[in-house]
């Protein structure tokens, strides 16, 4: 699959992140066509393109059971992070630095990405380009679009495909990729590649299926516009006092890296820098601990897990050298059931959560965060059978 002559029609037919009308989600597929072709219409795409694109789209069944059932984020970071960072990873990110190491030396020097960033992602996205999907991308969006779990987020997609078609370098009969309707070596959707698509081997195109320096740089240029700041850290393994105040880890719990040094937290390799960080606790005070600058929040515009993006971060750190951590010997999980019950909880006290899904997201932590001070619990953050007892 390959892409051309992107920025002139990208800025004639301006595709915002959001419309200005939307099209009805749910009810009936054909009606759902016809009012996302209005939409193409008005966002002034070709009759041709439009008719072309969704001559043969149908709803697939298979995206929807895929969104609904992404239990893999139901494992803790211990779990997770061991699950996919290998041995054979490991290596094979190793051999790809030394192998690719002028692409990668492009990557930081035009985009301020580090070579262990797009590895990390590489290798998790498609096991660097061996498994990429072979869902059709076209009806991944569309059947998305139509859903009313995210249509703000695949609608603005249908009309990008639109575009890419009307260009003639977007096939919606043939072109495939993962469930959600990202396509390529690093995964990125089409409105992702419209805009921050990158030409990295010099041929006039951009083919993120089969050229590295492609997806390469495509991907460096998507985190360089989501906001990456280069030449700063993202993450650092930490040691923590047992006595900390626990009720200052978490996102929100922003400080300068001097203060968190002042509270006794130190890099186990290095020293903190100072800037703005926050203390994270994947699995709680007796888990591993890191610190996370800026640059780290930046990658949930990659994926919104909090468990995947830590895993991505800490398996970046470690293919630039870094130990492994220090997994600690924290309180068990708690099932989903009792993850779902907790999040229930949660709920009839007035707390967001969002979806009871059993779940250990961002607001879920929040939430659990905070009944622990309520309690004089320790405000780390991590469920426990215990807390769940006590509400």
């Amino acid at each position: 699959m390959t892409f051309a002559r992107l920025t002139p029609l990208v800025l004639a037919i301006g595709l915002g992140p959001t419309m200005g009308h939307a099209a009805p989600c749910g009810g009936d597929f054909g009606s759902f066509v016809q009012a996302m072709s209005e939409e193409a219409r008005l966002a002034g795409l070709p009759d041709a393109a439009i008719a072309g694109f969704f001559d043969g789209a149908r709803q697939d069944a298979a995206v929807l059971k895929a969104d609904r059932s992404q239990g893999v984020f139901r494992k803790t970071f211990l779990d997770f992070s061991q699950s996919l960072i290998s041995k054979s990873r490991l290596k094979n990110g190793a051999a790809f630095a030394e192998s690719l190491d002028n692409v990668f030396d492009r990557a930081e020097s035009e985009y301020g990405v580090p070579r262990g960033l797009l590895l990390a992602f590489w290798a998790f996205e498609t096991d660097f380009g061996a498994v990429q999907g072979d869902f059709n991308t076209r009806n991944a969006i569309v059947t998305l679009a139509q859903d009313c779990r995210r249509p703000e987020i695949f609608q603005p997609q249908v009309l990008a495909a639109i575009q890419l078609t009307a260009m003639g370098d977007f096939d919606p009969a043939t072109t495939t990729g993962a469930w959600a309707g990202e396509i390529g070596m690093v995964q990125m959707l089409p409105k992702d590649i419209l805009e921050r698509g990158v030409d990295g081997d010099g041929d006039g195109l951009i083919t993120l299926k089969t050229s590295v320096p492609d997806a390469i740089l495509s991907g460096a240029s998507m985190l360089q516009q989501h906001g990456w700041r280069a030449g700063e850290p993202w993450l650092q393994e930490v040691t923590v006092p047992p006595d900390l105040d626990w009720s200052l880890s978490g996102l929100d719990g922003e400080r300068p890296g001097s203060d968190w040094a002042a509270m006794g937290v130190q890099a186990r390799e290095g020293g903190l820098a100072d800037l703005p960080a926050s203390l994270i606790l994947p699995q709680g005070r007796k888990g591993p601990a890191f610190i996370v600058y800026q640059n780290y929040k930046t990658l949930f515009e990659w994926n919104k897990s909090f468990t995947y993006v830590t895993t991505a971060a800490y398996f970046a750190t470690r293919l630039q050298g870094a130990k492994p951590y220090d997994a600690g010997d924290p309180d068990p999980a708690l099932t989903t059931e009792q993850m779902m019950a907790l999040q229930e909880k949660l709920a009839a006290k007035g707390y967001d959560v969002g979806q009871i899904d059993g779940i250990l997201g961002a607001s879920t932590r929040r939430a659990i965060q905070m009944e622990q001070q309520r309690l004089g619990l320790p405000a780390d953050a991590w469920p426990t059978v215990e807390l769940l007892k006590s509400l």
